[in-house]
């Protein structure tokens, strides 16, 4: 029995709208819709650190942000995030930690679903947790097919480099 062999597509992983992954009965967008807050931010403030307590779900609304994580003592420098990204679904579905610093490179704001609400719509509605899991697992790919892309770009290029460096 040989392995089946494995494709994938970018619209497989591409993230979904933000009103589809918050789509929910009525009542439930009222509760989350009533505990936001709105969070504007300067160029250069620190938005929260990694390891901190994750207050909620973010949506980026203007400005450009950037994710930094602290991973065996190496320091990375991960994707910017924009306007429409959700920020911190790990944290939120997760163990409540941050997973990466989040600093501004821009000025913007933000807007904020308090884990409370969160929590609160998870427990009426479960169908939405599982829908930002699923988001979740998606952005998770995005990373992974991006990590791959870059590295055989590297390669490509360390390649190309030998090849020159032999004929010199």
């Amino acid at each position: 029995m040989e392995p089946e062999p494995r494709s994938w597509r970018m619209e497989d992983v591409a993230p979904h709208p933000l009103a589809e992954l918050l789509e929910c009965p009525p009542e439930i967008g009222t509760l989350l819709s009533s505990s936001t807050r709105c969070i504007d931010f300067e160029d250069g403030q620190t938005v929260f650190r990694q390891a901190e307590t994750c207050k909620g779900l973010y949506v980026v609304i203007s400005g450009v942000l950037l994710r930094r994580t602290e991973r065996l003592n190496t320091r990375l420098t991960l994707a910017p995030v924009r306007p429409g990204n959700l920020v911190e679904l790990a944290a939120a579905l997760g163990n409540g930690e941050h997973t990466y610093t989040l600093s501004a490179q821009t000025s913007g704001s933000l807007l904020l679903l308090p884990i409370e609400a969160l929590n609160r719509a998870f427990e009426s509605y479960p169908r939405l947790r599982m829908q930002l899991l699923e988001e979740l697992a998606r952005e998770v790919s995005r990373g992974y097919i991006t990590s791959c892309l870059s590295r055989k770009a590297i390669e490509r290029h360390r390649g190309s480099a030998a090849a020159l460096e032999q004929e010199s």
